[in-house]
């Protein structure tokens, strides 16, 4: 039921005559009061004996979608934030950058240092997976912490399956079932 109602809100978009490609607009998603109640349960529940202690997403939709995805999985919420954005961070932040992203570009990701570290279990989250370039960078950031990444939940993924592989991505849906 989630899925197809996923599939029926979802448009392409063309942001104009400078943009190369369309883009993908999921408001219709955040729109829905259903698919809103259900999308953090379903994406916990791609992984139903992880038990994770935290959910990291990031910055922009993760910031949505993780706290919904932590309160599904019984776990806390730590958000990734994108270098160079508007937000101040106080406190230590661990930094990495991530391999060049779908339009070729690469970022700094972090987390707040003094919220993770040894015996997390952490579940990551993300709207969609695509080079999986943000969840590399995650990925080394929760190993460097020594807590364990136990998965990537996310509600598209249209990445390679070696990516898919190597980050234990799970999603909702894939490229194909999108109109």
């Amino acid at each position: 039921m989630l899925n197809r109602r996923l599939v029926e809100l979802f448009r392409w978009a063309d942001p104009g005559p400078d943009s190369s490609h369309l883009v993908s607009d999921l408001s219709g998603w955040w729109r829905d009061p259903e698919v809103l109640a259900d999308v953090g349960p379903a994406l916990a529940g791609l992984f139903p004996d992880a038990r994770p202690t935290v959910v990291v997403a990031p910055e922009v939709t993760g910031l949505l979608l993780g706290p919904l995805v932590a309160v599904a999985a019984g776990a806390g919420f730590l958000p990734a934030y994108k270098d160079g954005g508007e937000r101040r961070r106080i406190g230590p932040t661990r930094w990495a950058g991530t391999p060049p992203d779908h339009r070729g570009q690469r970022l700094r990701i972090g987390v707040d240092g003094r919220r993770l570290g040894p015996g997390d279990r952490v579940l990551l989250v993300d709207d969609w997976v695509d080079t999986g370039a943000q969840l590399d960078a995650l990925c080394r950031l929760v190993r460097d912490a020594d807590a364990e990444p136990v998965g990537a939940a996310a509600l598209v993924a249209t990445c390679p399956p070696a990516v898919r592989a190597r980050l234990r991505v799970r999603a909702l849906l894939t490229g194909d079932d999108l109109p």
